[in-house]
């Protein structure tokens, strides 16, 4: 998850000198931790800033007197870490993969030590009479690693919680972790001496029960959820890495004199000239003043079908020209460009995704101030009852101790771990929890069409013949001439057929098509304007309309100078398409079709899967603004995607689904991918998402359930430890087999598709 926070200083002047240089942050937990650190810069005289807490960074505009070294020092002064990074851009990395690291790190260490800990604790309490020489110290050293140095991301951020006034999951963790370990200290090095001759008896009545393993269970189970949650957050900021990719390095810039000289992108100027090469990336949005090229648009319209562009046409920021030389005056560079627009889209869609407070979040802010409150005044209520000081202070502990949440350390990885399982069996990979959060009850599914309804490649749909001719042999001399060529459509002509013969005095025609000899005939295929207009066959002219009013692109082939055929090309509709729109509408869910294509190729494919809104010419912020007007009208939104186009979409729909052959991009931006590109699953994933979020609501209301009432026991004195402690474990009992449930989730519906997908299999 990431965000870019854009602001102005007055403190930095137009006419001052300006340095800029990159800040690595480390310690941010969330996106009001990047917030926090921004705005601590920002107060700075002369110095502007925005923070990425996706690839936690500070992007710094400063005055020449300002020190990087003592922006480090505030940031540092304020609770986090920083440090100026190399100007290559080598130090940015990963954060959320290293961050993933260092927890599996002290995930490994606490249940190596958690293990044996809940061993001989169990042990020691039910059978006192295996306690040797020295044991206290044994549970004390196996614990002490496990709540300080294994627990130390949950004690700091509840610390800095508490400094800001506030209260999260881990400040309820950091307190549970905190009171059993201060009980079980007092307990066994405490002024009294623990009875050892009453087994059983002692456990079951007795008051000085051990917590050690509860406050190294609890720091396991969670630094395992927190482990998923970072790699799930590492895959999101892909979608970032992946754009930034894609941008133009370097740029030849046209000099007065007609030479180029090679600079840096990111120096490119508006109104500078620059030539772009094929296979080159264009560097900014701008103006074509000479040369004509086929470009393309993928990018941003997601559409296989390259744009020809000429003198007086535009083209926009990360396209890339696949034939000829363009002379380009820049318009937009740098965040101006539609491109930089697109991975601000991105950023700020997740951002919103990650400022958005978890549910357990949401109830321990309550939860944890309630539980101190009741804490304290079972301290003063055994007090003014004449009860003594270390009575007090044990009911008081004990109230801390039983809020110790050991289920629900347990409540949402488990959930994650069954359904990202069970997913991988159904075709479905879950990324993250925090983003099934949003997702109540999905009533829309907004879907893409190259690539997601469509194959994405170009294929042959039709040939017609005029009379006199044979459909396969007018396609097999085409393909033979367009086998010379690179073009999108050439390849889809040519791989129509084996039937090739050999081609001789090859020609391309930019914008046209192309021509050449075949068994010493004059073919040409290309355009209708090129080729068409001297035909008087109505067959043909029919078969252009009919493919031309489907959205197709209709190809002539001339031999010796007479029209003799027209090739349809299109975009192959999935066969698994309309059967998985129709599964959708059979749940009530609203439909919807949003391209970059045209309106007639789009309706021809909506008409084709059953969907009936359709909005085509769409570019990516267009889709975003669809998507947004939707939720504002109280809509929640399912986004299926596969393109570059489609990562800001993708991200900023309640729940993004990407297909599995999709690009990186749209792959990063999703919180669900589909691994098998097959559409019958949207479903499925859709019903999967809700399911785990409702298993998760149930593993969180009990685990919260059991600690609200157990409390008052706490608080009356009366706690008894080992009922204390089967409670616990009914409690995490019930919550993993809960959980376990999603095993069974879809199984009907996996059984009918690997019995119609397997036909050659039988019992």
């Amino acid at each position: 998850m990431s965000a870019t926070i854009v602001t102005t200083d007055k403190h930095l002047e137009r006419d001052q000198q300006v340095q800029r240089f990159q800040l690595g942050i480390t310690g941010m937990s969330c996106f009001a931790c990047a917030r926090k650190v921004q705005s601590t810069l920002n107060k700075v005289p002369g110095v502007r800033a925005s923070v990425n807490f996706g690839t936690r960074t500070a992007t710094v505009e400063a005055g020449e007197d300002v020190d990087a070294a003592a922006l480090c020092e505030v940031i540092q002064q304020a609770g986090y870490q920083a440090e100026v990074q190399p100007d290559d851009g080598q130090g940015a990395g990963d954060p959320d993969a290293e961050h993933a690291r260092h927890l599996l790190i002290r995930l490994a260490v606490a249940a190596v030590l958690f293990v044996p800990l809940a061993d001989l604790s169990v042990m020691f309490a039910v059978v006192p009479s295996t306690r040797f020489t020295g044991w206290e110290w044994v549970l004390t050293a196996l614990a002490l690693p496990v709540v300080t140095w294994a627990a130390w991301p949950f004690h700091r951020v509840a610390l800095r919680n508490a400094r800001h006034h506030g209260a999260s999951m881990e400040t309820l963790i950091s307190v549970g972790i905190t009171a059993a370990t201060i009980w079980s200290l007092y307990t066994v090095f405490g002024s009294h001496q623990l009875a050892d001759r009453k087994g059983i008896w002692q456990a079951l009545l007795g008051s000085d029960a051990i917590y050690f393993e509860v406050a190294a269970g609890v720091t396991v189970f969670v630094l395992a959820g927190r482990y998923f949650e970072a790699r799930a957050k590492s895959k999101a900021g892909s979608a970032l890495r992946a754009l930034a990719a894609l941008s133009a390095k370097e740029v030849a810039v046209l000099q007065p004199d007609g030479s180029e000289l090679v600079v840096p992108a990111d120096e490119l100027q508006e109104q500078d000239r620059f030539v772009v090469r094929p296979g080159q990336t264009i560097a900014a949005d701008g103006l074509v003043l000479d040369g004509s090229a086929a470009v393309d648009m993928s990018t941003m319209t997601g559409e296989a079908k390259p744009t020809r562009v000429r003198p007086g046409g535009q083209v926009i920021g990360g396209t890339v020209v696949l034939d000829g030389r363009l002379i380009v005056e820049a318009a937009a560079v740098g965040a101006d460009t539609r491109f930089a627009g697109m991975v601000r889209l991105v950023e700020q869609a997740q951002a919103q995704k990650a400022d958005a407070q978890r549910l357990a979040d949401r109830i321990a802010s309550v939860f944890v101030p309630c539980v101190f409150v009741i804490a304290a005044l079972t301290a003063a209520g055994w007090l003014l009852a004449g009860g003594s000081p270390d009575r007090a202070f044990s009911a008081a502990i004990a109230v801390l101790v039983i809020a110790c949440p050991c289920a629900l350390g347990l409540a949402t990885p488990t959930a994650m771990m069954v359904a990202s399982g069970r997913g991988a069996q159904l075709g479905i990979f879950l990324k993250g929890y925090q983003s099934l959060e949003a997702t109540r009850s999905v009533d829309t599914v907004v879907f893409d069409k190259t690539g997601t309804l469509t194959s994405g490649q170009l294929k042959v749909s039709a040939v017609v013949a005029a009379p006199g001719w044979d459909a396969d042999e007018v396609l097999a001399i085409a393909a033979t001439v367009e086998a010379a060529s690179e073009h999108s459509v050439a390849l889809a002509i040519a791989a129509a057929t084996t039937q090739h013969d050999t081609v001789t005095e090859f020609r391309a025609i930019p914008g046209r098509g192309v021509g050449g000899t075949v068994s010493g005939r004059s073919v040409r295929v290309g355009k209708p304007s090129w080729i068409g207009s001297s035909s008087s066959d109505a067959a043909l002219r029919a078969a252009r309309r009919n493919a031309e009013s489907l959205g197709e692109t209709a190809v002539f082939v001339e031999i010796d100078g007479a029209p003799c055929g027209v090739i349809a090309v299109a975009d192959a509709v999935k066969d698994s398409a309309a059967d998985a729109v129709a599964a959708l509408r059979e749940r009530g869910l609203r439909t919807m079709l949003l391209t970059g294509d045209n309106p007639a190729s789009a309706a021809a494919v909506a008409d084709r899967v059953g969907i009936d809104e359709v909005i085509a010419n769409i570019l990516p912020e267009g889709k975003v603004d669809v998507i947004e007007q939707l939720r504002d009208r109280g809509h929640v939104v399912a986004m299926v995607g596969d393109g570059i186009n489609d990562g800001p979409a993708l991200a900023s729909a309640d729940l993004g689904m990407a297909m599995g052959r999709g690009t990186d991009v749209a792959i990063g931006a999703a919180d669900i991918i589909l691994v098998r590109d097959n559409l019958d699953v949207v479903p499925l994933a859709l019903g999967l998402a809700a399911a785990t979020m409702r298993t998760v609501k149930l593993n969180l209301a009990w685990a919260f359930g059991y600690n609200i009432a157990a409390i008052p026991i706490a608080a009356a004195g009366v706690l008894n430890p080992v009922v204390a402690g089967a409670a616990m474990a009914l409690s995490s009992f019930f919550v993993v087999s809960n959980s376990l449930q999603l095993r069974n989730f879809g199984a009907a519906t996996s059984q009918t598709t690997t019995s119609t997908t397997e036909p050659g299999v039988t019992e």
